[in-house]
């Protein structure tokens, strides 16, 4: 099954609105008297992820037409770029960056297979251009 790609003409989401919050593992068991005590409810853990893009007319209107009709109102899954390593320099262990034989840098190519949250993305104005808030779930 193939599943739609984020859109390469958006731009990367908002540092300052990154949050990542991991699904929690656990189930808590009770007790009458002492401290509770947890035990592993499932192993493969989602990361629920909050973020926003600072979007143009034209960008929006993307952001929209990906959101509504490639992922069905939200409802499908999607490929999107891990905003925190993809398109970042390789490094080696003392921290130089890797090249290849003609000198161009090798960059990391790193991507998340997503669902959108529980709500959908909330949209305002930020003078002449618009900021879309969102959160998606970052399968495992």
């Amino acid at each position: 099954m193939s599943y739609p790609e984020w859109p390469a003409d958006l731009p990367r989401p908002e540092r300052d609105s990154y949050q990542l919050q991991p699904q929690d593992a656990r189930r808590k068991r009770g007790f009458e008297n002492g401290p509770p005590g947890y035990r592993r409810r499932f192993s493969a853990v989602a990361r629920m992820v909050s973020l926003s893009c600072i979007l143009s007319d034209h960008q929006r209107t993307l952001f929209d037409v990906f959101y509504h009709d490639d992922c069905v109102e939200g409802s499908a899954l999607f490929w999107m770029p891990d905003p925190t390593r993809d398109g970042w320099p390789l490094l080696d262990s003392n921290g130089v960056q890797l090249t290849d034989e003609l000198g161009t840098p090798l960059l990391i190519a790193a991507r998340w297979l997503c669902s959108w949250g529980d709500q959908p993305p909330i949209e305002t104005l930020q003078g002449i251009e618009f900021r879309k808030q969102f959160q998606i779930m970052v399968m495992p």
